[in-house]
C-alpha cells in the first residue's frame, strides 16, 4: 500500500494494490506529481510540518530498512511500528497547498490561480504585502491570503521563477521590502474598500491549542 505519512507519522492509505508492479507504478506517478508542483505545503494547524511518501507491505511487522537525510544531512533510519506491515520505501513528498481568494471567499489551487489571473493579454503586477498577495490588472486587483509572511515570500519566489521557465514575461513582481510600496499597497487597497485589520496580519493561521 502507498501511505501518506506527516513528520514521518502515518496519516492515511492512499492507495491499495496487490502486485508489486502496480504499486510501483503508482508510487512514481505521485512522485512526479510532487515534484512538478509549484506550491506545498508547510504549515498545518499553525505548525511547521513535512509530508512523507511511504510503500509498505504485508510481513514483518514494524520493520524498517528505509534511511532519510535529517535537517543536518545525515542519513538516519526512519523509526516505524506497525504490527502487520514492513516500511519498504519512504520519500519526501510535496502536498500541494491552496491560497485564499479573499474577494470570491475561497480556496483555490495555484492551477486555477494561474489560469484565472493571469492568462488574460498585457501585463500583471503581482505583488507581496505581509502574508497577501496583490495582482493589479488594468484598473482592476484581486487579493489573496496565505498562512503566514513566509509562505507569501515563498509562493512568489516559486511562482516567478515557474513563470520564467515556461518564458512568460507578462508579469512584474513586487516585493514589500520598501517603506514606500508597502505606503503604496496600504493605500490603493483602503481606499478600495480592505480593511486596514486584513491587511496588517502577517498570519491568518495559529496553534491549536489541546486541552487535556
Amino acid at each position: 500500500m502507498v501511505v501518506l505519512f506527516k513528520n514521518r507519522t502515518k496519516q492515511k492509505i492512499l492507495k491499495k494494490f496487490i502486485t508489486l508492479e502496480r504499486v510501483n507504478q503508482y508510487f512514481k506517478k505521485l512522485e512526479k506529481k510532487s515534484n512538478e508542483l509549484i506550491f506545498d505545503k508547510q504549515y498545518e494547524n499553525g505548525y511547521k510540518c513535512s509530508f512523507q511518501l511511504g510503500l509498505l507491505k504485508y510481513g514483518k511487522g514494524g520493520v524498517s530498512s528505509v534511511y532519510m537525510q535529517d535537517s543536518l544531512g545525515r542519513n538516519v533510519k526512519v523509526d516505524f511500528e506497525d504490527p502487520d506491515f514492513e516500511l519498504v520505501k519512504m520519500i519526501d513528498y510535496k502536498v500541494e497547498e491552496l491560497i485564499h481568494d479573499i474577494q470570491q471567499s475561497k480556496r483555490i489551487s495555484v492551477d486555477d490561480f494561474c489560469k484565472k489571473y493571469l492568462t488574460k493579454p498585457g501585463l500583471k503586477m503581482i505583488s507581496k504585502l505581509n502574508n497577501k498577495i496583490v495582482v493589479q490588472y488594468e484598473e482592476k486587483f484581486t487579493l489573496f491570503s496565505l498562512k503566514t509572511d513566509e509562505d507569501a515570500q515563498r509562493f512568489v519566489d516559486n511562482l516567478g521563477n515557474d513563470l520564467i521557465s515556461k518564458g512568460k514575461i507578462d508579469c512584474i513582481f513586487v516585493q514589500d521590502w520598501t517603506l514606500e510600496q508597502r505606503k503604496y499597497l496600504y493605500e490603493f487597497l483602503e481606499e478600495n474598500g480592505i480593511p486596514k485589520k486584513v491587511l496588517y496580519r502577517h498570519s491568518t493561521t495559529f496553534p491549536v491549542k489541546h486541552h487535556p
